[in-house]
């Protein structure tokens, strides 16, 4: 592992110089870099932006619902509306339902907090908008690379970040220099912009390094699993919003489903189950798969087909987990720093604003001729931002689920709470409430839970993990170190399997981990199939012990999503 300073063989890599580097093409990432060239045309400055992303083109690692609440694209471009963007469904109708195993209630939606509502909102694809924002990012002038993992922060001798090294391939598995070897460029930047999503692993490192979470309660997050399928016509309701709680969860653990219609007789159907639960038994993967037999879901789906398959985890801490946003040379926007509404079930609008907001922030030290310095004019925007002010009316949302479950917790009073911030904003009966533990430390030793049965798949409704993976497009070069890292080679078959009944088997959503043993149980061992990561960063987040560490792989690899 590095720890961020620049190696000694740095000579071997070339560098290129720009004003401003952005590490990730997300929403976050590509909002803040058109805002960037939307000043220097109004203020007739020249400014160097370079974007670059992991993924195999820009769209390919975004998996979101996704229902797009549009104020952040209003505030960047107020006449998108007016443009040939892929933003073409609006919400037209919705429903939320309480599931029980063989049928369900519906809930008032006229009784749902104003902010819940999803009038005004538009489903979309955020791998394709994603892909619209950097062709028109491009057209302003933004040099846009895709394929380019960011796999190393590079940093000023006075501490401040200076940069991040991008494209090094060629090394094989055992850390050898292959004979196609490329070392890679050294992206410098007078401000470098960390948009890599959640848990990304230079956020985490910077993170760590500036303590930018130090006074603040532990992230939270979920793990989102999604399908996209193409349904029968008679089954299609474009604009159409779906999203249920309950079965086939328990009342301890949080977690529900959503079902967007999109215009052409596709949908996307998901799950998202928060990785605070405390049964390590708990096989989120399956418990996608069996909601998809509750019978109203299995009659929707009937006579269709699933096209697309994907994975992501989710950031849930909202306001009270959001760390400082600005350090020495840089700063955290979108995801990387999580700023998504949990009972909502929204974040990219406030991935954009705060990528607007540190772009403008950039700008004007980029005015002064200021450089590797706090970005304090970022913190301050988000201060008396919108996206503060949505965050902290939602604060006690998620640890009232976590403290009291579904049914007392998330819609007893935390259905009231809303209500309360929405009539006195910022207003709660409860205060500020805490998180306390981290997802990894939530989960219990397996003797203290039951098992949980899931059913077979059959192939036409419900499959199995690896066949769904292969429907994600997921691909690595296999001659290279694995991106997915033990602290202590020891600990799955020492101490987790033991304790936890080795929850990586069940927790990652590609099939990534295995316990393997010989036919009588003997000589249990552990296998990492790398090849199958869906870069989700579950594994890095809910490991009891903390002891998988994820790091990029060599760029392009990973995931292909399409339309997700």
């Amino acid at each position: 592992m590095t720890d961020g300073t620049i190696a000694e063989d740095t000579s071997e890599r070339e560098a290129m110089e720009f004003d401003v580097v952005i590490v990730g093409a997300g929403p976050a990432g590509l909002s803040a870099a058109i805002r960037i060239k939307q000043l220097e045309q109004e203020r007739g400055r020249d400014i160097s932006v370079v974007v670059v992303e992991k993924g195999s083109e820009v769209g390919a690692h975004i998996l979101s619902g996704a229902v797009l609440d549009p104020s952040g694209l209003d505030r960047l471009l107020p006449d998108w509306r007016d443009m040939d963007s892929p933003i073409d469904t609006p919400v037209t109708s919705e429903g939320i339902k309480v599931l029980g195993p063989a049928g369900s209630l519906a809930l008032p939606t006229f009784a749902l907090p104003p902010s819940l509502q999803n009038h005004g909102n538009y489903i979309v694809s955020m791998g394709n908008v994603c892909r619209w924002l950097a062709e028109m990012a491009e057209g302003m002038g933004v040099e846009v690379y895709p394929g380019m993992a960011a796999s190393q922060a590079l940093y000023r001798e006075d501490g401040s970040l200076r940069g991040v090294v991008v494209g090094e391939v060629g090394i094989d598995k055992d850390g050898v220099k292959k004979p196609g070897y490329e070392p890679g460029l050294d992206l410098l930047g007078k401000y470098v912009l960390i948009a890599e999503g959640v848990r990304g692993s230079l956020s985490k490192q910077i993170i760590s390094k500036y303590g930018l979470d130090s006074d603040r309660e532990p992230q939270k997050y979920g793990i989102g699993l999604k399908e996209l399928w193409e349904i029968k016509p008679e089954n299609s309701r474009p604009g159409y919003v779906q999203h249920t709680f309950g079965w086939p969860l328990d009342n301890d653990t949080g977690g529900g489903s959503f079902i967007y219609h999109y215009n052409d007789n596709t949908i996307s159907i998901g799950y998202v189950i928060h990785l605070n639960y405390k049964n390590p038994h708990i096989y989120p993967y399956g418990e996608f798969q069996k909601f998809k037999t509750h019978p109203e879901i299995a009659a929707l789906l009937e006579g269709g087909k699933r096209i697309a398959y994907g994975a992501r985890a989710i950031t849930e801490g909202g306001f009270q987990s959001v760390p400082k946003l600005a350090f020495p040379g840089g700063a955290l926007i979108g995801c990387s720093a999580g700023f998504v509404n949990v009972p909502r079930i929204k974040g990219n609008h406030n991935a954009m604003l705060t990528g607007i907001m540190a772009a403008e922030a950039a700008v004007d030290a980029l005015e002064q001729d200021r450089e590797g310095d706090v970005l304090t004019a970022y913190e301050e925007a988000y201060e008396r931002s919108p996206v503060r002010r949505e965050l902290l009316k939602a604060r006690n949302f998620k640890p009232l689920w976590s403290k009291f479950g579904t049914w007392v917790g998330a819609l007893g009073a935390g259905a009231v709470d809303m209500w309360t911030n929405a009539i006195i904003p910022g207003f709660s009966l409860f205060g500020t409430l805490k998180h306390g533990k981290t997802d990894a430390a939530a989960t219990e030793p397996a003797d203290q839970h039951k098992m949980v049965s899931y059913p077979k798949p059959d192939g036409k409704l419900t499959f199995d993990r690896l066949t769904n993976v292969s429907f994600s497009a997921t691909n690595h070069e296999e001659d290279q170190p694995a991106h997915l890292k033990l602290k202590d080679a020891s600990i799955p078959i020492g101490v987790n399997l033991p304790s936890y009944d080795e929850p990586a088997q069940r927790y990652c959503p590609a099939g990534v981990y295995e316990v393997l043993s010989n036919d009588d149980g003997s000589d249990p061992r552990f296998q990492i199939n790398a090849q199958n990561c869906v870069h989700c960063k579950t594994c890095d987040i809910k490991d009891p012990s903390q002891n998988i560490i994820w790091t990029v792989p060599e760029g392009g690899g990973g995931p292909n999503y399409p339309n997700m």
